[in-house]
């Protein structure tokens, strides 16, 4: 590993720990597009981090990776003589689970919710639950809301300093507060 690849990937680490807006403009300058009010929790873009848009409101969590290009053209060994690539769009007001990876061609809708751990792949409609590997609409996001609001373990933390919301959950689930 070249001493350039070590200082990218150390500065990598650190820009997951400045604040969204730092992150942000980071990522921009990679050629991400990005709109406004994201909060983004990876700096994993592939190698085309250009061909990547993301709406306004995204919140995008850690672990996940955006993959532009398909490697497995390599195996051919000159046969096609060049790369396959694609985009990856994003709506807005889009929530990325852990752990997602997001493949070339890729197009999520506004207002969709994607699972932890899913692999994304295709065209995927507005008010979207998204789950699995591969990735499928299990439901509308009007439903998942529903369920939400029926859940035991809905605590009200929204807005909440990390201390506060921290007691509030201890205390929802029985937990001693000290």
């Amino acid at each position: 590993m070249t001493i350039f690849k070590i200082i990218n990937a150390l500065y990598k680490l650190f820009i997951l720990k400045v604040s969204n807006d730092r992150r942000n403009n980071y990522l921009r300058r990679q050629g991400v597009k990005i709109g406004k009010n994201c909060s983004i929790h990876t700096v994993s873009f592939s190698t085309e981090p250009y061909l990547i848009e993301i709406g306004d409101n995204a919140r995008i969590t850690s672990g996940t990776i955006f993959i532009t290009h398909d490697g497995g053209v390599n195996s051919f060994l000159g046969e096609i003589g060049g790369g396959v690539f694609g985009k990856i769009i994003i709506g807005n007001n889009v929530f990325i689970g852990s752990n997602c990876i997001i493949l070339l061609n890729a197009s999520i809708g506004n207002n969709c919710i994607i699972g932890a751990g899913s692999v994304v792949r295709g065209h995927f409609p507005d008010d979207s639950v998204i789950i699995g590997n591969p990735a499928k609409v299990v439901m509308k996001r009007s439903m998942q809301k529903l369920l939400y609001l029926q859940s035991p373990g809905l605590v009200a933390t929204n807005n909440l300093p990390e201390a506060e919301s921290t007691k509030l959950i201890k205390k929802h689930f029985g937990i001693d507060i000290k």
